[in-house]
């Protein structure tokens, strides 16, 4: 199983967390990035149901995956 890991970090003047090298929205302070991250944590483990999901590449292109219910990573939120 793959680990994640979500990082608050500061950016574009407020709050934001960060997977790899892509950052949420920005968030006007700390505490409401980290609640982000949390929530965002939450809903990747979720188990056994098949959902679609989105995220940006680093070239800054949208993908869209089917991720299946039973193959959910482990994640955690620093900062």
């Amino acid at each position: 199983m793959s680990q994640v890991t979500y990082r608050i970090v500061e950016h574009d003047g407020g709050w934001a967390y960060k997977l790899g090298e892509t950052f949420s929205e920005t968030f006007p302070d700390h505490d409401s990035a980290r609640a982000g991250a949390v929530r965002a944590s939450r809903e990747q483990r979720s188990p056994d149901e098949t959902a679609f999901i989105e995220y940006e590449n680093t070239s800054g292109q949208w993908i869209t995956e089917r991720a299946d219910g039973h193959d959910r990573p482990e994640t955690s939120v620093e900062g």
